[in-house]
């Protein structure tokens, strides 16, 4: 009997935001992986240790979450004005696919220490002691995003004091600015609300008819009230994700508002587009306390929003979503500016499962059109650890 031998695959593990996942150069994939197709697929849903009836990952660098269930692919960019491409994959835990559908806005604060670690920005734009500015093309939604990564004698610096909820150890602070986020490219010929509401009525069927805000902006997501649907919005993550009739629920809110959005033609869709759009339940402030004992005040924040990423209810708040709340925030008459008391606002403050964050966004309506120039907000990142991950080398 045979045995093919594992082959070595140079990687980066590295945290960002709330995330982990495999970060690549495109020039270390081998061959037949640095293009887009099966053979990609193939490799990074083994590194990842997919698909895995089990649900666990044991077998693979994925930790069975949608948070750690993340690969990143970077190259030098050939764009104009931009440093380097940024391709996210999210890879299923329990089926043979990878989503490509959509960005991550946590791993997109890793992006920028990487590129500038791995040799993909020009060393003259990176200074001794000081921030770097990394511009960074992100690939899966044709979207720019800056990155401004603190650097130490000429390295970037990763410990700091900047404390993130839902990550236990502080660390150096990187601030994102996602430019234009409203997508052109999902669904809705380009406009922020596909249906051309900021409020529609959405049929569920088996739940009802639910007021919900459809906006395709960081990534597509659905907001309706916590309400609605018999939450009151201080949930945390064992409150859903040990409910299969509501994780049913969400999954067919999820449908419904992903077909309203123009993102799918026929329900059946849905389940092999995991990653978007998201959905997400917003309500006023209250007091809760968060997952890891901190006590949340209602006058600490504007709202509370808690949302649903690869079916499960997420342990903190995606990046891309939270681009979503803001901008959603910014807008006088949708759910979420509703749930923070209306009017208009330029950044907003929510509670989430694992406490609260802060996301800026500047929108303006113009002929009727509402658009958002940019949206701001502080990560952390740090690489966890380098080197080679190994995968048997007929894996793909």
């Amino acid at each position: 009997m045979t045995h093919v031998a594992q082959i070595k695959v140079p990687a980066t593990y590295m945290r960002g935001g709330t995330s982990k996942g495999v970060f690549f150069r495109l020039q270390d994939l081998p061959p037949a992986a640095q293009v887009p197709g099966a053979a990609r697929d193939a490799l990074l849903l083994r590194v990842i240790g997919s698909p895995d009836p089990y649900g666990k990952q044991i077998d693979g660098m994925g930790g069975a979450t949608s948070s750690t269930s993340k690969t990143v692919i970077l190259s030098k960019s050939s764009r104009p004005d931009h440093d380097v491409d940024y391709l996210f994959g999210q890879v299923s835990i329990d089926k043979a696919f990878v989503d490509w559908s959509g960005n991550c806005g946590n791993l997109s604060a890793a992006v920028g220490a990487f590129a500038i670690s791995g040799g993909m920005v020009e060393a003259s734009r990176i200074p001794q002691d000081g921030i770097a500015t990394v511009r960074v093309w992100q690939a899966n939604i044709g979207k720019t995003i800056i990155a401004h990564v603190p650097i130490t004698g000429g390295a970037v610096q990763e410990t700091g004091d900047f404390e993130l909820d839902g990550v236990t150890f502080p660390a150096a602070e990187v601030q994102l600015e996602f430019m234009d986020p409203a997508a052109d490219e999902e669904g809705g010929g380009g406009s922020m609300f596909p249906t051309g509401n900021l409020v529609d009525d959405l049929e569920v069927p088996g739940v009802g008819t639910l007021k919900a805000t459809m906006i395709n902006a960081g990534i597509p997501t659905v907001f309706v009230n916590a309400e609605a649907i018999g939450y009151t919005g201080t949930e945390l993550q064992d409150a859903i994700n040990g409910d299969p009739k509501a994780l049913a629920m969400f999954e067919t809110i999820r449908a419904h508002g992903a077909l309203r959005m123009g993102l799918i033609q026929n329900l059946d869709e849905a389940a092999t587009r995991q990653h978007t759009p998201k959905v997400a339940f917003v309500a006023k402030p209250k007091d809760y306390v968060s997952s890891s004992g901190k006590q949340v005040a209602a006058a600490d924040v504007d709202l509370l929003v808690r949302a649903l990423s690869m079916g499960k209810l997420h342990h903190a708040m995606m990046g891309t979503a939270a681009v979503a709340i803001g901008t959603a925030a910014a807008i006088p008459g949708t759910l979420v500016n509703l749930a923070a008391g209306g009017g208009e606002r330029n950044a907003v403050r929510f509670g989430h499962p694992s406490g609260t964050l802060r996301v800026g966004a500047q929108a303006s309506q113009v002929n009727g059109e509402w658009s958002v120039t940019k949206a701001i907000m502080s990560r952390s990142a740090r690489v966890l650890m380098e080197g080679w991950v190994r995968v048997p080398g007929d894996c793909f």
